[in-house]
């Protein structure tokens, strides 16, 4: 079989940058999509294995800009098979905390990102596979979601709001894309320890975050990716419509 080719949006680090390196490993050809540090992407991009990768870049709030992005990806991979959803913004906005006007611009950035920009790069993914040549069978949408959607993010309640909604977008289109061979699923990380929470692991609430497991830890990018990598494989189809839990047994449902 010919390599598989994979675009991963906010590919530039944390979770997005392991599955890009686990995608390589496995064979694929990988475009790694960042909203601004297009530096930190062509990092990722040299040290992943294999060769023929690429790096676009896209404010995934701007549905212009996701359409050229990619079409980016497709030119420079020749096509794409496999999509991975990562791209997403966090903000703490706590309902008794903000003002109106800094209430309503939560929610604009949340949902226009982390939900909308995630349904507008999906859509123009689908528009490609079911264009191409060899036809749609076998794509594959993955997208990563959060336990927050079903425990609750009271600190950033547009958050929790917006991966709920990425759930059930998932869940929606796995029904509707069946009929052409592509499977869609997502996962549901808890805390993960990244370049962007490793200070407050480390801090005095670490203790308290990891104690949200009983292994007492926070999980690893590489554990997500290794989920997110099954799931985008050929043998996977079957688990279309899964959310996958990856919190480590701290949220149970």
């Amino acid at each position: 079989m010919s390599a598989r080719r994979a675009l991963v949006t906010g590919g530039s680090r944390g979770i997005g940058a392991a599955v890009a390196a686990t995608l390589a490993r496995e064979g694929y050809r990988v475009v790694v999509h960042c909203r601004s540090d297009v530096t930190a992407a062509k990092r990722v991009v040299a040290d992943l294995s294999g060769t023929g990768h690429a790096v676009v870049s896209a404010d995934i709030a701007d549905p212009g800009s996701v359409e050229a992005m990619v079409s980016a990806a497709v030119s420079a991979l020749g096509g794409l098979d496999v999509l991975i959803n990562n791209a997403a913004i966090y903000d703490d906005h706590r309902i008794d905390e903000t003002t109106y006007a800094e209430w309503q611009a939560a929610w604009a950035r949340m949902i226009g990102v982390n939900l909308v920009g995630t349904a507008n790069v999906t859509w123009c993914f689908v528009d490609h596979v079911r264009k191409r040549a060899e036809g749609p069978r076998g794509a594959r949408i993955i997208t990563v979601g959060s336990r927050g959607a079903y425990r609750g993010e009271p600190d950033a309640p547009a958050y929790g709001a917006s991966k709920a909604g990425e759930h059930a977008f998932t869940q929606s289109l796995a029904v509707a894309l069946a009929r052409y061979g592509i499977s869609v699923a997502g996962v549901a990380p808890g805390f993960v320890r990244t370049d962007l929470t490793r200070s407050l692991l480390e801090g005095p609430a670490g203790v308290a975050i990891r104690a949200q497991s009983p292994f007492n830890r926070a999980g690893e990018p590489e554990e997500v990716a290794a989920a997110v990598a099954w799931l985008a494989s050929p043998a996977a189809e079957w688990a279309s419509g899964t959310i996958l839990d990856l919190n480590g047994a701290s949220y149970l449902r």
